[in-house]
């Protein structure tokens, strides 16, 4: 099954979700905020998708602005940046494609359509 974690009051989660609809792909949405991945689970899903792990990082968000964290990431290593993106499900890129292909962190319509075809 084809999860999608999201925000409801994202703009791009919503285009996803309606790209996703227009296709006749069947999928089940996760609200980013209240069943945000955990830190094992984020470790799995960063291992499958190939990408560096900031790129898991919602880099648009308040408190990843009000922390900082663009200067200090780069200092952190990998379990403290997972324990960091584990503690708060708004610090994690949306929407967050999981199926059984690829994990892709975001959204742009040809890494979605490649991962789905």
């Amino acid at each position: 099954m084809i999860r999608v974690y999201c925000y409801e009051k994202c703009s791009t989660c919503k285009k996803a979700l309606k790209w996703l609809t227009g296709r006749g792909v069947e999928f089940e949405t996760a609200d980013i905020r209240s069943m945000h991945p955990d830190k094992e689970t984020l470790r799995a899903l960063w291992k499958r998708s190939g990408l560096p792990l900031r790129r898991f990082f919602n880099t648009s968000g308040v408190r990843y602005r009000e922390e900082g964290l663009s200067a200090k990431l780069s200092s952190m290593d990998d379990e403290a940046q997972l324990s960091l993106l584990a503690s708060d499900g708004m610090l994690v890129k949306r929407p967050l494609l999981v199926c059984e292909s690829a994990v892709i962190p975001g959204f742009r319509e040809a890494d979605w359509e490649r991962a789905l075809s």
